[in-house]
């Protein structure tokens, strides 16, 4: 396989990391320059719906041809699966409906360091913007964190945005992507908890400044389990 469709395979390796979400049963020494093999099969579409869906990730898989692909239909799949298969998705009594509705989760990350901080910072504030995502991007000394809270599958599709697009600048200046980031942890936000009302950039003088950002979000575990053992 291409370096570039190697690449891929360790984002989606990373962002889809739940058992049986992303398996690998089989490698091309031809992909991206020709067609992945696509099949759709769910419970919760019927079958003149599946082959709707997968001629359309044909069609789309064709304009990308020649470039890494799967990451962007799995997206594409997402955006455009309720609009492709008609109102029956939409209806709140719909089986997929119960499945898609994640609630609000919470996710960790790391980052190793900025380069192109402004560019950077402005970036993850049109991500977060863009998927409704709230919470907040703290810098303590060299320490980078991002806290994430929102729909699950927004907080996954920021993941494969951070992960895939060059975001920041290598020792050189040349743009790059980043590549050490790194997922610290994920949960379902307890229903007891409000969710952040916007995403904030901070930055903090003190670790009792850090820490407190924690226990007001009613996160001190994430503190003490994650956080850390990062200094």
């Amino acid at each position: 396989m291409s370096e570039a469709a190697l690449e891929e395979l360790a984002v989606l390796a990373a962002i889809y990391c739940d058992p049986g979400e992303c398996d690998v049963l089989a490698r091309s020494a031809t992909y991206p320059s020709c067609l992945p093999n696509i099949s759709v099969s769910s419970e919760e579409l019927t079958r003149a719906q599946c082959k709707e869906l997968r001629d359309k990730l044909l069609g789309q898989a064709r304009e990308r041809l020649s470039e890494p692909m799967i990451h962007d239909l799995v997206l594409w799949t997402q955006q455009n699966c309720n609009s492709l298969i008609g109102n029956s998705l939409q209806d709140e009594s719909s089986p997929l409906s119960a499945v898609t509705d994640d609630g609000a989760w919470t996710t960790l990350l790391h980052l190793d360091h900025m380069r192109a901080k402004s560019k950077y910072v402005k970036t993850v504030e049109k991500w977060t913007s863009d998927l409704k995502l709230t919470g907040k991007l703290m810098f303590m000394g060299k320490m980078i964190l991002i806290l994430l809270q929102g729909d699950k599958r927004n907080i996954r599709e920021y993941l494969v945005l951070h992960k895939s697009c060059k975001v920041d600048v290598d020792s050189s200046g040349k743009k790059c992507k980043e590549r050490m980031i790194s997922v610290l942890c994920e949960m379902r936000l307890p229903a007891e908890h409000k969710r952040f009302p916007t995403f904030e950039v901070k930055e903090y003088s003190a670790l009792s400044q850090l820490e407190n950002e924690f226990d007001m979000a009613g996160l001190s575990k994430f503190y003490t389990e994650f956080v850390i053992g990062l200094m």
